[in-house]
């Protein structure tokens, strides 16, 4: 991180270097494995990594595998594949369920100690006598069990005895504290499900907010960095601590989750988005998700900078999702060839140029990048251009194609239209024009101007293709419990037009930049040989500013 990037966080971790607080700085990115990464996720991955990484330290990838109802191997495979994308490497590659001997020796050890508990209440028993924000919890009548009892009957929870739900152990904290977290908060379920990681070995699991701590104490966690809802745990995470068996004391920090317009930002929601397919799965590139973005063309290098530029704090705050998107065009400017591209496409017979010729011309690959040099296109009598750069009556200031009216050809001639051909539907299917030899680009012509330039693609040599245009998968910001009634119907449109020739090489994930469309990606999941599908990935202008 540069010294632009200074933040609160980093404040606190100086401060413990400078006091010799801890003899190096360890960091972890903890993802539950029940979903996709999306883009809040990678805020966490750039913070923790960077920030280690600053201060000559590590991060860990640590998976908090704790609940198997909701976790699959998929997920884990995935969360991997988003990581190494993205440009980070772990210092070691860590599993909550590793620890699972260790978590329930720790659980032993609170019961020993008179510190917890077997419980015999429902869920919603306990949920009764846990109490309100004004009004103390109630005491359970199993909070009286001898240390005896509740060490076997814990055993007996760890042999499957009991059916899932029928007991859980429970910390003897506080009833009447005013962070409900502490009223003797749940340690252990009972969940007869087999494990991705461990298999059937275990029909007990830990709770997330036992196991965590726990977990960042085995591994020497230093920083232990997490999203602003986990302020209220804050005092079981350092109570779980303060009575483990641990060398190691790890500090919760809390920063502000990132919000963007027009999506949402819960893997709850984005998995009901899958489910109930309002989308092609986690990697549609619709989806605010690592993977989504990764298929829709999306950089490595766009998504860690705006991360680093939206910065860390302690206020919730929603950003703008045209900051991504600017980010992206300023990582592709000088990356992304340039060529053209027609996704509505008209007919165009240049009726004065000679048939069956077909002329190279020249074009640079990147105007804003010298270096990338130039390349070769083909010009003949018969091109196709895009459907709305003709109107057969338009209004004032239309400064393209209609009778009468000549244009530029990017990179070719000035062609004026004559006459059209419609169907029997009074759709126009061709356009009839001349050109004029004297006006080839670079030649120097000057002698009339014109105020419109249009792309095309020459007609024999053209790749027919597919092109996928994205919107907000979201109308607005709409994060309440009524999101789905906020899906963008309108949010893929689909065309087929045509590319260069030179397209025909065009391998998965490779980008460009389409004159007038925008940056585009070749899908890397439907696109073949065959058949070339590229996805849209952002615009060519945005009124968004820095």
């Amino acid at each position: 991180m540069s010294e632009n990037n200074t933040h609160f966080i980093k404040h606190i971790v100086t401060k413990d270097m400078e006091e010799k607080k801890y003899e190096e700085v360890v960091t972890r990115f903890p993802p539950e494995p029940n979903g996709y990464l999306h883009i809040g996720h990678a805020k966490s991955i750039v913070l923790n990594f960077e920030l280690a990484d600053e201060f000559h330290g590590r991060t860990n990838l640590r998976f908090d595998d704790t609940n198997p109802l909701k976790e699959d191997k998929e997920y884990v495979d995935a969360i991997k594949t988003d990581i190494e994308w993205l440009g980070y490497e772990p210092e070691e590659l860590r599993f909550a369920s590793n620890y699972f001997e260790d978590m329930y020796k720790q659980a032993v050890s609170l019961i020993e100690r008179g510190l917890a508990y077997v419980e015999d209440l429902s869920q919603e028993e306990i949920r009764e006598l846990r109490g309100t924000l004004t009004e103390a919890g109630k005491e359970s009548p199993s909070r009286t069990r001898s240390i005896e009892e509740n060490l076997e009957l814990f055993e007996q929870m760890r042999q499957g005895k009991f059916a899932d739900g029928e007991k859980v152990l429970r910390a003897k904290i506080d009833m009447s504290s005013p962070n409900i977290n502490l009223r003797d908060p749940i340690l252990y379920r009972i969940s007869h499900t087999e494990h991705h990681n461990t298999g059937d070995t275990w029909c007990i699991y830990p709770m997330y907010s036992f196991a965590h701590p726990l977990e960042d104490a085995i591994e020497g966690v230093t920083h232990s960095l997490c999203t602003l809802e986990f302020e209220d745990q804050r005092p079981l995470y350092d109570w779980v601590i303060a009575h483990a068996n641990l060398e190691s004391t790890p500090k919760q920090i809390e920063f502000a989750r990132l919000n963007l317009t027009n999506t949402v930002m819960s893997k709850r929601k984005l998995k009901q988005l899958v489910d109930e397919n309002y989308v092609d799965g986690w990697d549609d590139p619709r989806m605010p998700t690592i993977s989504g973005l990764r298929r829709r063309g999306f950089t490595p290098e766009s998504i860690k900078q705006f991360c680093r530029e939206i910065g860390v704090s302690k206020a919730d705050n929603l950003v703008d999702f045209r900051m991504l998107e600017h980010f992206l065009r300023e990582d592709l400017k000088l990356k992304a060839p340039r060529t053209m591209a027609v996704l509505d496409p008209i007919k165009v017979i240049i009726t004065n140029y000679p048939e069956g010729h077909v002329e190279w011309l020249p074009a640079d690959i990147n105007p804003e990048n010298d270096e990338m040099g130039m390349r070769e296109i083909p010009f003949s009598k018969e091109i196709y251009i895009e459907r709305e750069d003709f109107m057969e009556d338009p209004p004032k200031k239309y400064f393209r194609l209609f009778p009468g009216n000549e244009v530029r050809i990017k990179h070719a001639y000035f062609i004026k239209c004559h006459d059209f051909v419609k169907d029997e539907n009074g759709k126009i299917t061709e356009l009839h024009c001349t050109y004029d030899p004297e006006t080839k680009s670079g030649s120097g012509f000057n002698a009339r101007k014109v105020k419109g330039t249009l792309h095309y693609v020459e007609a024999s040599q053209a790749v027919p293709a597919e092109f996928r245009l994205y919107d907000s998968l979201i109308d607005d910001e709409a994060e309440g419990n009524n999101f789905l009634d906020h899906v963008n119907e309108a949010s893929l449109t689909v065309q087929h037009g045509f590319v260069e020739p030179n397209m025909k090489e065009a391998a998965p994930n490779d980008k460009f930049q389409f004159f007038r469309h925008g940056y585009f990606n070749v899908d890397p999941q439907d696109s073949t040989e065959e058949k070339l599908i590229f996805n849209r990935i952002v615009g060519l202008k945005s009124s968004f500013k820095l």
